[in-house]
């Protein structure tokens, strides 16, 4: 098994040093080809917009997406949650997602670069009487609607929010976190991902 990190923008070293104290092998993908290495492909946080110009400009867009839609299993933080949305609310007029994920994804709704914080998240869903996961939010997303088949695993709520909002989310072989999980210590998230993909590929 081998797991793939979007290599054109974004926290690529991170995620892969995450899987290394996983004892997961991990490598990167900058072109179409590399995509047929990989049993899972990690989409990294960053700038939405640069990495869709340039996976479309690398040529990657398309394969991506395809073998995202037939059930290669991804994880979309932050940025990456961006470009599996079925919908972006207000992306730029050339902006393009993977329109794989059921949900609807406001860019930059937690706050600019200044608004950045931390926050204890509770996972129970997937790490039951596990220690709350703490989460970076840097100019973060906000999942605006969730369609019928999203599970939502982890919300996040503060006294701007009148309602929870979720902040991690799985659709099938798609999952999504609108925080950087590969900014903390906690592996948790990584090797539930590594689970997926292992389900996935026997």
């Amino acid at each position: 098994m081998r797991i793939g990190v979007l290599s054109l923008q974004g926290d690529v070293s991170e995620h892969l040093q995450m899987f290394a104290r996983l004892g997961v092998s991990a490598m990167e993908v900058a072109s179409p080809g590399e995509l047929s290495h990989i049993d899972g492909l990690v989409i990294p946080g960053g700038e939405s917009t640069t990495i869709y110009m340039l996976a479309e400009s690398s040529g990657l867009f398309e394969p991506m997406t395809q073998m995202i839609k037939e059930g290669m299993p991804v994880f979309g933080t932050c940025a990456g949650a961006v470009l599996l949305a079925r919908r972006i609310l207000d992306g730029r007029a050339d902006q393009r997602s993977c329109e794989a994920m059921d949900i609807a994804v406001r860019r930059n709704g937690f706050g600019r670069q200044i608004a950045s914080f931390e926050a204890d998240l509770d996972i129970s869903v997937i790490d039951k009487g596990g220690a709350p996961l703490r989460a970076v939010f840097i100019r973060a997303p906000i999942v605006e609607s969730v369609g019928p088949e999203v599970e939502t695993l982890a919300t996040y709520k503060d006294s701007a929010l009148t309602e929870p909002t979720p902040v991690l989310l799985k659709q099938g072989t798609m999952l999504a976190s609108s925080f950087h999980p590969e900014l903390s210590n906690d592996t948790r998230l990584h090797q539930f991902f590594v689970e997926m993909v292992k389900e996935g590929s026997s």
